[in-house]
């Protein structure tokens, strides 16, 4: 335990987000800090409008205690996921709570531009339906189809995203929008989204998200794996033995995403059939029992198999989430991932290992966005210097 002094306003606060402390008394006993430096701090988090106390807990002997509780109302959140064919965008509260939210078709292909005013736009509509105000906004999260350098908010441009060269992702937004703005991958936003709604704090989960692009995010003990350079779970152009007759748009042959995608499979099936274009071709013919689509979609979870087994014996997750457009195929692609994974990946990093879809589905990647911001604007260092600086919480 940290030495008595050690705590300060913002590592009180955090001790309230878990779940720790419910009353400034829970807060003392924790603490071992004296009532009076208990009751300063809660009382700046209170002025500053992190903190507000409601309701009472049970009583030990005495007056019952007055009940701590983040200020959710007291600031919103933008989130946006931007994939490469499809895009959704929410209003979420302090608490994770969803106030509004909207989906809808894009194209990132066609530019920097038209895409993060898709985004925006969505933002002001958003705001008017939650009934709250752009003074409000404490952040923006933002997720992308392809790595981010985030050192210089970046753009590092994939084969789809190649007119967003060296764009500043960060800048452009944060002219537009208050307080930080965090972009990152989608893989990586869906993966803490999914990691949120899982709740437990101690596992690695990983996430392989399946649709027009193959990637995948990471997440141990609520800290998103990035890598040296920001590419961390880039798997989706990793070679393929025995498939160097594929070509990727990559310009390389053989890529995972060139075999395994649904932008693949919808290729592979519209020599057959000229009506299917893209994933949710793929996903429509599968659930309408299409044997060719079947039939691909169970390879292509075997394909994927064996460059996950791999992945689950360098991570040791406790839970692999397939998301994503294929995803939606439902059980005939994990039943390919499934079989492969637990008969090559070794033994001790697939026992208790859970391959299953997502909880959140199409929303993960903006829970996850929403979720990255609010443990930023939350972060007890942060939380400290607004105190210092006699700020009140943003938003």
């Amino acid at each position: 335990m940290p030495q008595v002094s050690a705590f300060s306003a913002g590592q009180l606060l955090q001790l309230v987000r878990q779940g720790q402390a419910r009353t400034r008394r829970d807060l003392m006993e924790l603490t071992g800090m004296a009532r009076s430096t208990v009751a300063q701090r809660v009382d700046q988090l209170v002025t500053a409008g992190y903190l507000r106390e409601g309701g009472v807990d049970v009583s030990t002997g005495g007056r019952r205690p007055n009940l701590l509780r983040i200020d959710e109302g007291s600031a919103v959140v933008l989130a946006a996921h931007l994939g490469a064919t499809h895009g959704r965008a929410a209003v979420v509260d302090l608490a994770g709570r969803t106030l509004a939210e909207t989906a809808g078709r894009l194209n990132v292909a066609d530019g920097a531009e038209p895409t993060l005013a898709w985004a925006a736009s969505r933002f002001h509509t958003l705001l008017a339906e939650a009934g709250r105000s752009m003074a409000e906004v404490c952040g923006v999260g933002i997720g992308l189809p392809c790595p981010i350098d985030r050192r210089t908010g970046r753009v590092i441009p994939t084969p789809i995203l190649a007119s967003w060269r060296d764009l500043d992702v960060v800048s452009a937004l944060s002219a537009r929008f208050p307080g930080p703005v965090l972009a990152d991958n989608d893989a990586n936003m869906m993966a803490l989204g999914e990691f949120t709604a899982i709740g437990d704090d101690s596992s690695t989960v990983v996430l392989v998200k399946v649709g027009t692009g193959i990637g995948a995010g990471i997440v141990e003990e609520g800290r998103v794996l990035h890598g040296a350079g920001g590419a961390a779970g880039e798997i989706g152009h990793i070679r393929l033995r025995g498939h160097d007759d594929v070509a990727c748009v990559c310009g390389a042959h053989g890529c995972l995403a060139a075999v395994a995608s649904g932008a693949a499979l919808a290729r592979e099936l519209a020599r057959t059939d000229p009506s299917v274009r893209e994933t949710a071709d793929v996903v429509r013919l599968v659930r309408a029992g299409n044997a060719d689509a079947v039939r691909l979609t169970r390879q292509a979870g075997r394909v994927l198999g064996e460059v996950l087994a791999t992945l689950v014996s360098v991570t040791n997750p406790g839970v692999l989430v397939v998301s994503g457009g294929l995803a939606r195929t439902g059980e005939h692609l994990l039943a390919g991932i499934r079989e492969v994974v637990y008969q090559v990946a070794q033994y001790r990093s697939t026992r208790g290992l859970r391959i299953t879809e997502g909880l959140l589905g199409e929303r993960a990647g903006v829970i996850g966005a929403a979720s990255m911001v609010i443990d930023r604007v939350l972060a007890a260092e942060a939380v400290d210097a607004r105190i210092t600086e006699g700020r009140r919480a943003p938003g």
